[in-house]
């Protein structure tokens, strides 16, 4: 059977766009390798969170672990580099910082991950990175020529379909959820996230792994912050809600439709 590779920005970018792809890969006895480029090491934290002495970077490892085992991938690498933080921020400006990364160097790190698994399919961000973080954009990047080194047959940008966004958002409007106010323009520039549909070529039905992702999801406890609004979600509507993954296909011709990350594979091979 195939081999997938999701390659991540930090721990708990595993979850929202890939959580439930990754649960099903494992589940129809594919095997799942997670590889992240930091260690999240930038991240909030919840005030009391982390006991005395304890490191932010150690707490999201811990949490990468049981997030791995919730969707059960079979292996978890680091490429050992620091956090970038947000665009804008002097973390950018740290030199151990992803973003200021060798994409060559970096892409040959990956590349060696690709070899030894023989990765069938290697899982990326869109050239934005979904949202424009840089860590995530520099994921684009080296995951991109890592596969090209490496020979990696499927590679697909994981991102967001920008009309089921806005879907989302009325319906948590109307439901009193959501300010109309803080809707943002998804089509600005600046509060950019994903893509239009005419530009996604996978669909994939997570529906039935809704319940792993979430549980991936609960596993990071220090970036509840971020997590928690989805969590807070009654189980029904969160499964409507998460139960869809989207990726574009690299390579594949204009108007290419399908809804399985292995698509044009030999599932037999392995």
């Amino acid at each position: 059977m195939p081999t997938l590779v999701a390659f991540h920005a930090h721990p708990d970018d595993e979850c929202l766009t890939t959580g439930g792809t990754l649960a099903r890969a494992v589940d129809e006895g594919h095997r799942v390798v997670l590889v992240y480029a930091t260690r999240g090491e930038v991240g909030e934290v919840p005030d009391g969170l982390l006991a005395p002495g304890e490191r932010l970077v150690d707490r999201r490892v811990a949490e990468v672990t049981r997030a791995a085992e919730a969707l059960g991938a079979h292996r978890v690498e680091f490429l050992g580099y620091r956090d970038s933080g947000m665009a804008g921020t002097p973390d950018n400006d740290h030199p151990d910082a992803f973003c200021r990364a060798d994409v060559g160097a970096a892409a040959e790190q990956l590349a060696v991950l690709l070899r030894e698994e023989a990765a069938d399919v290697l899982l990326v961000y869109d050239e934005n990175g979904n949202y424009g973080h840089p860590d995530h954009v520099q994921v684009h990047r080296v995951g991109v020529a890592a596969a090209a080194l490496a020979g990696t047959p499927q590679v697909l940008e994981a991102t967001v379909s920008r009309e089921a966004v806005r879907d989302f958002m009325a319906r948590a409007v109307a439901a009193g959820l959501m300010p109309a106010e803080e809707v943002p323009d998804l089509d600005d520039p600046g509060e950019a996230l994903g893509v239009p549909d005419v530009l996604i070529t996978t669909r994939v039905d997570v529906r039935p792994w809704a319940a792993r992702k979430r549980a991936a999801m609960a596993a990071h406890e220090s970036q509840i912050g971020d997590l928690g609004p989805f969590l807070e979600l009654p189980p029904e509507v969160f499964r409507e809600a998460m139960g869809t993954e989207w990726f574009i296909r690299r390579g594949a011709p204009p108007g290419h439709r399908d809804d399985d990350v292995f698509a044009g594979l030999d599932r037999r091979a392995g």
